[in-house]
């Protein structure tokens, strides 16, 4: 009992560590930077353009995807138009760039005024967090006591892509919810709330296109069972399209520009891409997602309860990450990887040498930003702040590493896990 209290304390600690460094360290520093050149800071809210486009087509009719929104856009989240002229204005136009039917989540939204759906979104986006990680516990099987799951919820909310999704209110954190209760809702046999769920998770397609295709060959694994899902996500996504259609005709070749004109101004790309050159990154890229799709099919007949099917679940969404564009926030969607991990650590660790390392350079990388942010804290009481906010980046020296490494363990913890898969059922 000693240890278990020991071991929330510790999460607590990490928590406020976390946060105390948000506040004090990266915040200050990213405020001075834009004074000093002169980069515009308004709200900071990926909620904003959303809402400014649904407030826009829904009470006044308004095209969210033109050039005018944009602008106006720009004006509420940077606090001013962007300026090709200006060499430190940042490159993210802030365009509307999501299927128009995401207004239909928002409208009930639009007639209140920005300060308080800003204030309102944090603690649903909060409360959102916190709901999946059980949402995951389920979707794996894994029942804990309700410590080990108050250290898991402290631990989340601290993480970094955790805080930086809640900060800049990013949807992210509605799809990564809404993934969690269709995968539960898959465990459970209730085909159609998932299909609905994964469905209107598509606000953000790049985040769900593979765990909704390797879903699809899943299903046709045992389709007189299963199908009920398939036609669920296909007749809420013919309802959410035909409901964009209604309210903006031509939607779809509009979202395509927007699409289009966004992979520009950020340069596109993915995590592989940035991490190896070319054409190597070319290559790794359409190879994970091979070797994904191969292993979706193999797979294809697991039971939804085992682990194999689990472990799919968790390769999908590890792929995921590194085939779009690299943000932080989108982490979030390694938790149930880290799960399933922890919960066969002690199983991967004996498995092989090549699995002792990837776990321990898996635990190292996600857990030195708890590390690195409780040292700049405690630095905050011996040096002057300005000194410790110049060692502001020091937290995220393993952030590009993690979906990499994560990756890598969940491919050398595959027989582990199948092997235990096997041996429960016997």
């Amino acid at each position: 009992m000693a240890r278990v209290g020991f071991r929330l304390l510790l999460a607590f600690l990490m928590f406020t560590a976390m946060w105390i460094y948000v506040q004090r360290v990266l915040i200050p520093h990213q405020g001075n930077e834009g004074v000093i050149r002169q980069i515009p800071r308004g709200n900071l809210s990926d909620l904003y353009p959303r809402w400014l486009g649904a407030r826009e087509l829904l009470l006044h009719h308004r095209d969210p995807y033109r050039a005018d929104i944009t602008r106006e856009i720009q004006v509420g989240y940077y606090g001013r138009p962007l300026d090709p002229g200006r060499p430190n204005d940042p490159r993210d136009q802030q365009a509307f760039a999501y299927p128009v039917y995401v207004v239909l989540l928002l409208a009930p939204t639009v007639t209140l005024p920005f300060a308080t759906v800003h204030r309102l979104s944090f603690w649903i986006f909060l409360s959102l967090t916190v709901i999946s990680i059980p949402l995951w516990m389920q979707t794996l099987r894994w029942r804990v006591s309700k410590i080990s799951l108050a250290i898991w919820v402290l631990l989340t909310l601290s993480c970094f892509p955790a805080i930086q999704a809640l900060k800049l209110q990013q949807l992210t954190i509605l799809v990564a919810a809404l993934v969690a209760g269709s995968t539960t809702a898959l465990v459970h046999r209730r085909y159609v709330l998932a299909g609905i769920l994964l469905a209107i998770a598509t606000i953000k397609p790049q985040l769900v296109i593979l765990v909704f295709v390797c879903a699809l060959i899943w299903v046709f694994g045992a389709w007189r069972e299963r199908q009920r899902f398939f036609w669920s996500f296909a007749i809420t996504s013919c309802v959410l399209v035909l409901a964009g259609q209604f309210l903006l005709p031509g939607w779809i070749t509009e979202f395509r520009g927007a699409m289009r004109s966004y992979s520009d101004y950020t340069g596109g790309g993915n995590l592989l891409l940035d991490l190896l050159p070319s054409p190597l990154g070319q290559i790794a890229s359409v190879s994970v997602v091979a070797v994904l799709l191969v292993l979706a099919w193999r797979n294809r007949h697991a039971d939804q309860e085992s682990l194999a099917f689990q472990w799919l679940l968790c390769t999908a969404l590890a792929t995921t990450l590194l085939v779009i564009r690299f943000s932080p926030y989108n982490e979030l969607l390694l938790l149930p990887a880290a799960m399933i991990a922890l919960r066969a650590g002690e199983q991967i660790w004996r498995s092989s040498p090549v699995s002792r390392f990837l776990f321990s350079i898996a635990a190292v990388s996600i857990l030195w930003p708890y590390i690195a942010a409780a040292c700049l804290v405690l630095a905050l009481a011996l040096l002057p702040a300005w000194r410790v906010q110049n060692s502001w980046e020091l937290p995220f020296y393993a952030t590009f590493a993690v979906p990499v490494i994560v990756y890598g363990l969940l491919f050398a913890s595959k027989n582990v896990l199948v092997n235990s898969d096997h041996k429960a059922s016997q």
